[in-house]
């Protein structure tokens, strides 16, 4: 290709290059500095109708007209998007200079039909709306639902973990939430993801029970394409990548494989993942809630669980006490759960003194799940709107009986108590009538009432 034309096809291209404008689904034509067109494919025809022996060799005004790629020659620019019809078929045309040494040699167009376009246009508009649609249900399972006003809570240690979660939630450091089965660990977790900084992402929730050994590991860390065998072709993110911006919500860590724990300490470490299979670190910007119901303590101590992880998603600690422990709060949670009753049956559900008593005094070793349950039960086994005590589980009836024992025993260490108090004040003002007399003023009570508590 010398003195700025294009002479013949054979020093127009390589074989192989020629080759490959054969084979594209575009149209492709090409003219010399004397606008001479020196090559076409099999695409421009197919596009154009125009054929080889028609136009090559020839000039392209001459068998075009309304050709622009001349103008390409002259001002050595660049012409794209430029749309033309013949014979009722519309198609665009991309038209470069073509430049050996800086020096102009010829241009090229590159042609392709609209009715292509259009139809990628509308396929990738269909897919556009299938990953939409996909990206809505994954928001849908990603979203952390429950918030500090879904959790009923009127006992002053429920009261004062909400004010604790109110302080740490958007200070974004990793909190480790213990608790025993069914304190509702997961609604804490959701309520310290939505007071965040983070609640516009996404809240990954993973039960580390549920995954045994590699499994675990390749779920939170992904793989890359032919890791292991099984393996899908195109890899796998893992759902630190997928909790990015967000938070991912470790329950059951105690369950957690010694390997993935080292993993998992390296992430902490870090900042970063590594794909199973792969050698590039990928940033993350991920929170981390655990929790368990296990003491990792004791599992430091049995080798089941490093200690240094145990330090790094430790940084602020946060224990769920036991529902027996906050009974403020087992009579209103009843009430919620009842709530959702009376709006399906359409009808208003009272408990009887001695059911509400008996639901008070009793220890839930099941926590909320088991509270919840019950009370499924219970609105299932009345026969009118009354929830009676012969309505509860036979657990919960059997229970009733301890609860007897256990007020007993409180009566007799309060008697015992008052008895205790009165001799101090007797010994105080003396034991004669004057001395009584004084004591009970001083203890707040009549002197019958002494006299009473005395026996």
């Amino acid at each position: 290709m010398k003195n700025n034309k294009l002479h013949g096809d054979d020093m127009l291209l390589d074989s192989w290059i020629k080759t490959l404008f054969d084979n594209l689904y575009d149209g492709i034509l090409i003219i010399d500095t004397d606008e001479i067109v020196k090559y076409i494919n099999s695409s421009y025809t197919r596009i154009t109708r125009v054929a080889y022996d028609d136009i090559v060799g020839k000039r392209l005004r001459d068998v075009r007209p309304g050709a622009r790629l001349h103008n390409v020659l002259k001002d050595k620019k660049q012409i794209v998007g430029a749309i033309r019809e013949e014979f009722g078929i519309q198609y665009s045309v991309n038209m470069s200079p073509i430049f050996e040494d800086s020096e102009i040699i010829g241009a090229v167009s590159v042609v392709s039909n609209l009715e292509d376009i259009y139809k990628l246009y509308q396929d990738i508009d269909k897919y556009k709306t299938k990953v939409k649609t996909l990206e809505n249900k994954i928001n849908a399972i990603q979203k952390a639902k429950y918030n500090l006003s879904s959790i009923i809570s009127q006992d002053i240690n429920s009261l004062q973990i909400k004010s604790t979660i109110k302080k740490i939630a958007k200070k974004d450091i990793t909190v480790l939430i213990y608790g025993e089965s069914g304190t509702g660990k997961e609604l804490y977790a959701q309520a310290i993801h939505n007071e965040s900084n983070r609640s516009d992402g996404p809240f990954i929730a993973v039960n580390c029970a549920s995954f045994q050994g590699s499994l675990l590991d390749s779920e939170l860390f992904g793989y890359d394409e032919g890791s292991f065998t099984g393996a899908k072709r195109e890899g796998k993110m893992g759902l630190f990548e997928a909790a990015k911006n967000g938070t991912i919500f470790l329950d059951e860590i105690s369950e957690m494989d010694m390997e993935v724990q080292t993993r998992l300490l390296r992430t902490l470490q870090e900042g970063t993942i590594r794909r199973i299979g792969s050698i590039n670190e990928i940033n993350i910007n991920t929170r981390v809630i655990a929790a368990t119901n296990k003491k990792l303590e004791d599992l430091i101590n049995e080798g089941k669980f490093r200690q240094d992880l145990y330090y790094r998603i430790s940084v602020f600690p946060i224990n769920i006490p036991p529902l027996r422990e906050r009974r403020g709060d087992i009579l209103p949670l009843v009430n919620h759960y009842l709530m959702s009753h009376k709006n399906d049956l359409k009808m208003d559900i009272i408990l009887s003194k001695d059911t509400e008593f008996l639901l008070y005094n009793y220890d839930w070793p099941g926590n909320i799940r088991e509270l919840k349950n019950t009370i499924e039960f219970a609105v299932n086994m009345m026969d009118g709107n009354e929830i009676k005590v012969n309505h509860l589980p036979t657990r919960i009836q059997y229970s009733q009986k301890d609860v007897e024992v256990k007020i007993d025993r409180l009566s007799s260490k309060i008697q015992e108590v008052e008895k205790q108090e009165i001799n101090k004040a007797l010994k105080l003002f003396g034991n004669d009538i004057d001395g009584k007399r004084n004591a009970a003023k001083a203890l707040g009570i009549s002197l019958a009432t002494l006299y009473n508590k005395l026996k």
